[in-house]
Order: C-alpha cells, then sequence, then structure tokens
C-alpha cells in the first residue's frame, strides 16, 4: 500500500525489519536479509529455517540516516546485513550488540541502556530515540538470551514532539512496560515484535495474548504488528493476535501491513 504525502510511515520488509521514514529522518529496523530455506543462526546451536523471502534488500535501500537494532539475533542482523551495509552506516542498539558489531568493523555505533536517548537533528528536525528494556527470556533463560531493547522515536520540531512511537524489540509482555507512558507520553503508533516465538518450548516473544495485553497497557490509536510468520520458531500467527485484539474489544486500529507494503503511522 502506498501513502503518498504521508511524512510518517512503515515499509515492511518481513521479520522485524521495517523502512520508517520518520519526517526528513530515514530508518532500518532489524535487517534480516536472509531468503527462503537459509538458516538464521541463534547461538548454543540453535538456528531456524526462513520460511519466507524478503521484501527489503540492501541493494534497494534508500540513504540512511541509521540501523536501529534491538538486539544481536541471526533473524535481526544476519550475515547479509554485515556483509552488505557500509561499515560506517549509525547503528543505534544495546550495549552488547554494539560490541558485536565493533567486532565485525562498525565503526558508528551508539550503546543504550534502559531509558538512555540517543539523537539525530536535520536542520530543525530532531529525531530522539530512547531504549526501553525489553525482556527476551522469563526466569534464568533470560541470560542465556542477548540484551534486547524496545526503542521510542519521537519527532521533534520546535521542542514540540509531533509524533511518538514504540517498536518493542523481542520482548514479552511486563507490565513494567507501561513506563512507556509515564516517561515518554502518550503514543501515535505501537509496533510489536509477536509470533510467540518459542525455544525449548519456552515462548520468548509476545503471542497473540501478551500482544493483546500490552495492546490493552499502552492504548495506541494505530498498532502495526511485525515479527510473526517467517520462521519456523514463530507459533502465533497474526490472525490470533487479530482476533484476540478483537474479542477484547482493545482500543485503537490494527494497521497489519504485508511484505512490501508501505502504511502510514499517523492516527
Amino acid at each position: 500500500m502506498t501513502v503518498p504525502g504521508d511524512d510518517v510511515t512503515l515499509t515492511f520488509g518481513g521479520t522485524a525489519t521495517t523502512l520508517l521514514r520518520l519526517g526528513p529522518f530515514t530508518l532500518l529496523t532489524d535487517p534480516n536479509f536472509l531468503h527462503r530455506g537459509q538458516w538464521a543462526h541463534l547461538g548454543y546451536g540453535l538456528r531456524s529455517r526462513r520460511l519466507t523471502d524478503p521484501a527489503l534488500v540492501p541493494a534497494q535501500l534508500p540513504a540512511l540516516d541509521a540501523v536501529l537494532l534491538s538486539h544481536m539475533h541471526g533473524d535481526h542482523w544476519d550475515r547479509v546485513a554485515t556483509r552488505s551495509l557500509p561499515k560506517e552506516t549509525p547503528v543505534v542498539t544495546t550495549p552488547e550488540a554494539a560490541g558485536c558489531l565493533a567486532k565485525r568493523g562498525f565503526t558508528q555505533t551508539s550503546d543504550l541502556r534502559p531509558w538512555q536517548t540517543h539523537e539525530l537533528s536535520q536542520g530543525g528536525d530532531t529525531l530522539r530515540i530512547t531504549s526501553v528494556p525489553g525482556v527476551h527470556g522469563p526466569g534464568p533463560l533470560a541470560r542465556l538470551l542477548p540484551q534486547v531493547m524496545g526503542s521510542v522515536l519521537e519527532l521533534v520540531r520546535d521542542g514540540t514532539v509531533t509524533w511518538r512511537g514504540y517498536v518493542t524489540g523481542d520482548s514479552l509482555f511486563r507490565p513494567v512496560l507501561g513506563e512507556v507512558l509515564q516517561r515518554c507520553g502518550p503514543l501515535d503508533v505501537l509496533i510489536p515484535h509477536l509470533g510467540g516465538t518459542k525455544v525449548a518450548g519456552i515462548t520468548v516473544t509476545m503471542d497473540a495474548r501478551q500482544g493483546a495485553d500490552l495492546v490493552e497497557l499502552l492504548t495506541p490509536p494505530v498498532t502495526v504488528p511485525v515479527h510473526y510468520d517467517d520462521y519456523g520458531l514463530f507459533k502465533s500467527p497474526l490472525g490470533d493476535f487479530v482476533a484476540e485484539v478483537a474479542a477484547r474489544r482493545a482500543p485503537g486500529e490494527i494497521r497489519a501491513v504485508g511484505r512490501g507494503q508501505t502504511v502510514s503511522l499517523r492516527a
């Protein structure tokens, strides 16, 4: 879907890979360019086969102001990204992922700890990125999984926030995520990583129920779900989330976007 003239849009590449055009800024999130049938390596001998082809590939990308990386996993930053993205590309991510990227030759990483901010500026416009703590696995499993962060993105002009969105990263639902509203303010859009990913039978990303819990907690006017059907470890399809939100009569609109499509992030 093309959205001509809209200054805040998302183009979906598959998994958690999106191209965000936020006013004058262009961000790429969680670059995963593997093709159908290729394996993403997740550490500790774990891997998952991709079931779909990417709708965004490096050769077709516009000039980027930054890459926003929620965590270092093979379905969020893959070997193609390491090989294809310019090493001077700014990357905003966790301290752990920044260290990994530095070893791979990337020279402009910004490592954020929970609730720290990083700003990009163009003319009179600022894009403020605030790191939101995430929980990728319950209990002891959390120590075996990479550091993960969500991100609140705010367009600021003349000191006023004109748009605010939250990309969750691969986090489970926790009531503490309500701090997003307390610290940053009401959202214009929520972009949750779903899929109900299971590792050894344990859920490590939000499934339909947890995703609906987050919608009820944060009450966004628009929700654009991603990360739900591209890998075999994803066990909770998008339709389950849509049905759960509808059954609860949760607030706002679910704005589903197909791979390769572009949607407005305005209410």
